[in-house]
């Protein structure tokens, strides 16, 4: 016999986790369908309004107990074309803020979210994988890879590119594959970045050390895959040093180093017939510009609103759930998606034209405060 929850959420990151955290503390009977997972090692670096989010929804407390604050943001052209981008400086402070962000390890928000959970009345958690589901009279129907089944009212799509809810959902899907990939692993610098994120743009692919507590870098390095794979083969830190210009003296790799393939996702509603799909089911983008987890959070944040303004006495209340998300979500995945291809294209563009327009930007962000405030408040998801 099928048990009955009112919100089904499905997937177990982070997304996943504060959405079920959400839909409980707004009053609905949740059900969180998540396998097993190794630990996250990756790190994100959240902007302000996410981890004013976070904190008033009682994810996290303090983000100092968990992140260290990003106080500087450096962009370096080390391209070698003909047009080239002067070296651009943000600091929190010049925007009246304390920091533009923090960065967190993901292991560790995951266990600040799971303790909000816990302590959370209606919040159920089940360790199974979703095997199937379908929709008949204006209910969910889910078979679970554990053999058992549920119904639900409306269920979260939280399950990655690959999302079985949107399918299920019927919800249509755009996805680009690129040649670039994504490096990511710790270091340790002789000198410290006391706070400051610095990107080097390369014609591939920005070389991005992210502040870690002393003297340690999480790098995020996207460039061809073939030239990442060499690198790991032939002496990761000797390419790590020469990215770096050597600007912050000796680099040592300290732990292992992964490679992730990279792709753009966009679709065409985040919700749809009682689902709705939040982080990387409903968008997905090349580790720029920080928008990934930012994104996944704003969705949290909209879904939050839609189920506390919801009727769940009212006859169809998921379906209205499920437009009312699609609606506010609408406008900041499709700037977002822009801005992030935008920026990620003129990079990788071998047409003048394109890196014209990049290099200009840059140097009217760089001469122009007005310009400099719009671009910062939009890169922080105000």
């Amino acid at each position: 016999m099928a048990t009955h929850t009112q919100v089904a959420v499905i997937g177990g990151g982070l997304v996943g986790k504060a959405s079920a955290v959400a839909a409980a503390k707004a009053g609905f009977s949740t059900l969180h369908i998540a396998p097993q997972a190794p630990a996250d090692r990756r790190t994100s670096a959240l902007m302000g309004p996410s981890v004013e989010y976070m904190t008033r929804a009682g994810l996290i407390g303090e983000p100092e107990a968990l992140g260290l604050p990003l106080t500087r943001i450096r962009i370096i052209d080390a391209t070698d074309r003909l047009l080239r981008a002067p070296e651009t400086v943000f600091a929190a402070s010049e925007f009246g803020h304390r920091a533009f962000g923090w960065n967190f390890a993901n292991a560790r928000l995951g266990e600040s979210f799971a303790r909000a959970g816990a302590d959370c009345a209606g919040l159920e958690l089940k360790a199974a994988s979703l095997a199937a589901a379908r929709r008949i009279d204006e209910l969910w129907h889910l078979n679970l890879d554990s053999g058992e089944e549920v119904t639900a009212d409306l269920i979260v799509g939280a399950d990655g590119k690959g999302s079985s809810v949107r399918k299920a959902a019927g919800i249509g899907v755009r996805e680009r594959k690129f040649d670039q990939a994504a490096l990511v692993c710790d270091l340790e610098i002789d000198r410290g970045l006391d706070g400051e994120s610095v990107e080097f743009h390369y014609r591939d692919g920005p070389f991005t050390l992210v502040p870690a507590g002393e003297n340690r870098a999480n790098l995020v390095w996207i460039d061809r895959r073939d030239i990442l794979e060499a690198a790991r083969a032939d002496g990761l830190e000797e390419a790590v040093n020469a990215r770096s210009q050597h600007l912050f003296g000796a680099i040592r790799v300290i732990t292992p180093s992964f490679v992730f393939p990279l792709s753009s996702l966009s679709v065409e509603a985040a919700g749809r017939n009682g689902a709705v799909l939040a982080g990387e089911s409903a968008h997905a983008f090349p580790p720029i510009g920080a928008q990934g987890l930012n994104l996944g959070l704003r969705d949290v944040a909209d879904l939050d609103l839609c189920l506390r303004a919801a009727n769940p006495g009212a006859f169809g209340w998921a379906d209205a759930v499920a437009k009312s998300y699609a609606a506010a979500r609408k406008g900041d995945l499709g700037r977002t998606g822009a801005f992030v291809d935008g920026l990620f294209g003129s990079l990788l563009s071998p047409h003048l034209p394109a890196q014209a327009f990049r290099t200009a930007g840059l140097w009217s962000l760089k001469a122009f405060p007005a310009l400099r405030k719009r671009a910062i408040a939009f890169g922080m998801g105000q």
